[in-house]
């Protein structure tokens, strides 16, 4: 049984644990690329001139509060009139540098939509982490097994050793009560009565 759990435990990460990880990278490469494609569609870009120099901030967003530099900017669509609002450029930008701003539809500035890196590497994260999530669930199971095994034969062996423990006990006290009398007896002395022969040499008469 163990022979072949050890060999579960070796086999399965190298099989379950790539699809798994395939199918996840593949799952959130898709959701984030949809995602992508969703704000680039919802979203501008603009070509734009900063006026002055930005300034720090906070910003509190879903992935959690960041410094975020915004500065006036002013720009001209084809067949617009200049255009000027406060938006998000580089922390090293200068007045009369050109930038790109986003803008979604109510005219806010937002943060560029994820790029395609972004999104293969988010993919290629999750992946990675299902596939060792997988490994980690089988080396846990294996674990959680061995423990169960280890004690039911530990709970196995107790009730053998209750079983045997009073048999056991009445041999060793019979062997020594019967190694006590015979020690005894061989130490027992012959009397001069008992004994007859050469000098020297005790006979013992039998009767």
């Amino acid at each position: 049984m163990e022979a072949w759990s050890a060999l579960a435990v070796a086999v399965l990460p190298c099989v379950a644990a790539p699809p798994v990880g395939v199918v996840a990278a593949r799952w959130a490469y898709g959701d984030a690329r949809a995602a992508a494609l969703e704000q680039r569609a919802e979203h501008h870009r603009v070509r734009a001139e900063v006026v002055e120099r930005p300034t720090g901030g906070r910003s509190s967003s879903d992935a959690g509060a960041r410094h975020v530099f915004r500065a006036p900017v002013r720009w001209t669509g084809p067949g617009e009139k200049p255009r000027s609002a406060v938006a998000r450029v580089p922390v090293n930008a200068r007045p009369g540098d050109v930038v790109h701003v986003w803008f979604d539809s109510r005219g806010r500035d937002v943060p560029p939509p994820v790029d395609d890196a972004s999104v293969r590497q988010y993919g290629v994260g999750m992946g990675a982490g299902a596939a060792g999530g997988m490994a980690a669930v089988v080396l846990l199971v294996h674990r959680t097994a061995r423990r169960v095994t280890t004690r039911r034969r530990l709970a196995e062996w107790e009730r053998a050793r209750a079983r045997t423990e009073p048999e056991r006990t009445r041999r060793e006290v019979w062997a020594g009560s019967g190694a006590h009398d015979g020690h005894e007896h061989r130490q027992q002395p012959l009397s001069a009565a008992s004994t007859c022969g050469f000098p020297g040499t005790p006979w013992r008469i039998s009767g």
